[in-house]
């Protein structure tokens, strides 16, 4: 029987844009027009898309191959508040189980945000512009606790995260595993994480009103968001989400009677490395020993593997919000895990507590506002050093009311909208349906690894790309990811119902 024309929507994840190569002819500065020539703003930041050719290991300059626009400072924005969030999030997830107090918690989040705009402008900005930003790897900080009580050092554990990414990157691993995942393995991942995403933030923000005996007014900021979010969607100007969500959400708070207060004073972190890895200062854990590094190894093991899903997500919401003839200007995914590799492995040495992986409140942003990667970087690093010498923009990020629907608007309903724009037709909802019933059993990195060697098998989903796949793309390959992260999972007691199979991670 012949197949439909769904039956072949279910290709690999992009594959539903137009793949016009046509070469450009002429340098950026050559081809680059004033925005009055246009008719739309649109057409000139597509244009500006399709007209760069950004160099890998070579300088890019702005002027020279690439502009600032206005729309760069609402990735940057998102970025920077994310940033904040998310190194706060696991500094704190450190800090409990090792008796550090909130002291310890704000010196190491502005020690990270110097530390990585240094990254982000020498990788993103300049000698590597498909690379995505190095941000933090959220998916890890439900394991931090066990990792803690297993005896793990940080610094071990983010060494060997470096160490692997870069085996990864340099084997081109990362770009394999997102050619062998499907368009609804993709779209169904995208779907979880964006669902999951926006449900934990909505009970983030009731519960803070909760706790100030205030719950109505996080009902009457998340209903003013969607309002909001519905206009600039009507109005094709969602790029501006992030900004005007965040101004609604914390000046309807404040105004409602909610408490803030700025607390954070202007200054500099410990700059010396030997602080933070001393034996009475910083992490006072003095360096890791032989027997550090074996006990964080599974867990560091599991991150990396993590890395393929979350990294694939973000190239696939650029590929599907970006115009065709753009594929030079796209998110590199091995490009992205050597940047966030270099990232991670001098991050940990200095002493910071950020675990990197691509970052997801940048990229998102950029590709709804139609801009390349390397303009908002510049401006991400510059709002991260002013967000960490400063001090008091910190305060405003953390907030609840701005930090839930700068997430929700910036992050996870996109997510959404990616997700269920991949998965609209053909047999793509099988697959889909698979991810979020295996992502909801374990993790997203189970769902996916499962999802693509039932998909790749010919079970579920297109049976005409299955049979087209060679062997080892078919079966091999995805049982092999699929064996090594349940193994992985197994030995640290991520399976639920079933206990740790190493005695050095039972809790």
């Amino acid at each position: 029987m012949t197949a439909t024309p769904k039956d072949k929507d279910n290709s690999p994840p992009g594959a539903g844009q137009k793949t016009d190569t046509q070469a450009v002819s002429g340098s950026y500065q050559e081809l680059h027009k004033p925005s009055s020539e246009f008719n739309s703003r649109e057409e000139y930041l597509e244009h500006e898309l399709q007209i760069m050719q950004p160099k890998r290991w070579r300088p890019n300059l702005p002027f020279r191959d690439y502009r600032f626009e206005f729309e760069d400072t609402i990735p940057a924005m998102a970025a920077t508040i994310g940033k904040v969030v998310m190194v706060a999030a696991i500094a704190a997830t450190f800090a409990g189980p090792l008796g550090l107090g909130e002291s310890f918690i704000l010196e190491n989040v502005r020690y990270e945000l110097l530390i990585v705009s240094v990254f982000i402008l020498l990788f993103s900005g300049f000698i590597l512009p498909t690379a995505n930003l190095a941000g933090t790897h959220g998916p890890l900080i439900p394991l931090i606790p066990i990792v803690v009580a297993a005896g793990g050092h940080p610094m071990a554990f983010g060494l060997l995260i470096g160490a692997f990414g870069l085996i990864l990157a340099i084997s081109k691993g990362g770009s394999l595993m997102a050619r062998l995942t499907s368009k609804g393995v993709c779209g169904g991942l995208l779907l979880y994480l964006g669902f999951i995403g926006t449900i934990s933030q909505v009970k983030k923000l009731f519960a803070w009103a909760e706790a100030i005996d205030m719950t109505h007014i996080a009902f009457i900021v998340i209903l003013a968001t969607i309002l909001l979010y519905a206009l600039l969607e009507h109005f094709q100007k969602r790029w501006l989400a992030v900004p005007l969500s965040c101004f609604l959400g914390g000046g309807a708070a404040f105004a409602l009677g909610a408490p803030f207060e700025f607390h954070t004073a202007p200054g500099l972190p410990h700059m010396d490395p030997m602080y933070w890895w001393g034996e009475s200062t910083g992490w006072m854990l003095g360096l890791p020993t032989v027997e550090s590094f074996i006990v964080v190894l599974p867990f560091a093991i599991l991150a990396v593997a993590m890395w393929s899903p979350d990294f694939l997500g973000h190239q696939v919401f650029q590929k599907i919000s970006y115009p065709q003839r753009t594929e030079k200007v796209q998110m590199n995914i091995d490009d992205t895990m050597m940047s966030a590799s270099a990232r991670q492995t001098f991050g940990s040495l200095l002493g910071g507590a950020n675990f990197a992986s691509s970052w997801g409140t940048y990229i998102v942003p950029a590709a709804i506002a139609k801009r390349p990667i390397p303009a908002g970087a510049i401006l991400t690093a510059l709002f991260c050093i002013i967000a960490g010498i400063w001090g008091y923009p910190m305060d405003l990020a953390i907030w609840q009311p701005v930090l839930c629907v700068a997430l929700i608007v910036g992050v996870f309903i996109p997510l959404l909208e990616a997700g269920m724009e991949m998965t609209r037709e053909g047999k793509t909802t099988q697959s889909a349906a698979i991810v979020v019933f295996a992502s909801s059993l374990v993790n997203p990195a189970f769902g996916w690894s499962l999802t693509m060697l039932l998909d790749n098998l010919g079970l579920i989903g297109c049976k005409e790309r299955s049979s087209e796949l060679s062997h080892m793309s078919r079966w091999i390959i995805p049982l092999i990811m699929f064996v090594l992260l349940t193994s992985v999972m197994a030995m640290v007691g991520m399976l639920p119902g079933i206990p740790a199979l190493m005695s050095d991670f039972q809790h």
